[in-house]
């Protein structure tokens, strides 16, 4: 009997002191928790050292008041044009109140993500395949407008949620990748198309310039050769004038009337003699003897007339 009677206090002195021990509380940074007297909410506690009164307050919720990031199971959701797709994501969110957290909702975290999946399956049932794959960003701020206007109560704040796969299926998926297919084809095509039309209009452009240039080219040849031609005859026109003046005034002299017989002379020589050859027929005009006077008659036609 005594030894019963000293094992229960002995119990009771173990209890004592590991309520004791439990009553003494060292909050990490960026955690709280939530202490409760006698089941009412009493205070709390933040980073530091704290105490309890053993048997009257009791610690009820622990938080931590970073930011979390919370898994959301893969669901299927239905769009607008009745493809099943499989969508799963994340949920960033942080404990703003405390209080409100443990006590506004049951479990705040599970209520954020059959927010977030319901919330997913409205937005997604609004839309067609194409743009739900192409506007997650518009997904994930209507999921995060919604949740965050319902979470208020909470005490959370929903930072951002991101959507990490939108997966349709298999039948869907070789689908789109001949629709790709094709119009990756299609857009070589016209490419091609487009190049080889640009390369001719910029051939026949090439052409087009070369001859107008050619034209231009051989009009201003034109014209210099003929203002060549005119500025020759035009010097030889006056070279000719000054040398019959010279000429005339040289006739005009004294000993002019000789010099132009003995000119004439020579002349009608030299040409007499490059036209006798040997295999040439010559008629001898029947004055060829009188050459002397043929020499005066034309000496007299060159003088001027007084």
């Amino acid at each position: 009997m005594e030894f019963v009677y000293l094992a229960f206090w002995a119990i009771v002195a173990i209890y004592l002191i590991y309520k004791i021990f439990r009553c003494i509380r060292i909050i990490p940074a960026q955690d709280v928790l939530i202490v409760e007297r006698l089941g009412k909410y009493s205070r709390s506690l933040r980073a530091g050292f704290h105490i309890l009164i053993p048997f009257i307050d009791r610690d009820a919720y622990y938080h931590t008041l970073k930011e979390q990031s919370i898994d959301v199971q893969p669901q299927i959701c239905i769009t607008h044009d009745n493809v099943q797709v499989k969508v799963d994501g994340v949920i960033y969110l942080k404990i703003i109140d405390p209080v409100r957290a443990s006590y506004g909702i049951e479990d705040f975290q599970f209520a954020a993500i059959q927010l977030a999946q319901t919330t997913m399956r409205s937005v997604i049932g609004t839309m067609e395949l194409d743009k739900t794959i192409g506007e997650k960003d518009l997904i994930n701020s209507t999921i995060v407008a919604a949740i965050d206007q319902a979470s208020e109560p909470w005490g959370i704040k929903v930072n951002r949620y991101e959507i990490l796969n939108i997966v349709p299926p298999k039948s869907v998926l070789d689908a789109m990748e001949k629709e790709k297919k094709a119009q990756i084809a299609k857009r070589s095509q016209v490419l091609l198309s487009e190049g080889e039309r640009d390369a001719r209009i910029n051939r026949s452009l090439g052409f087009k310039e070369e001859a107008v240039n050619k034209s231009e080219g051989e009009k201003q040849r034109r014209i210099n050769s003929a203002e060549g031609k005119a500025t020759e005859i035009e010097a030889l026109a006056v070279a000719t004038a000054k040398g019959i003046e010279a000429i005339a005034g040289a006739i005009s002299d004294q000993g002019g009337a000789s010099a132009i017989k003995l000119q004439i002379t020579k002349a009608f020589i030299q040409n007499f003699l490059h036209v006798a050859k040997e295999s040439t027929e010559i008629l001898i005009p029947a004055d060829v003897m009188n050459l002397p006077t043929l020499i005066a008659n034309l000496t007299e036609a060159k003088k001027p007339k007084a």
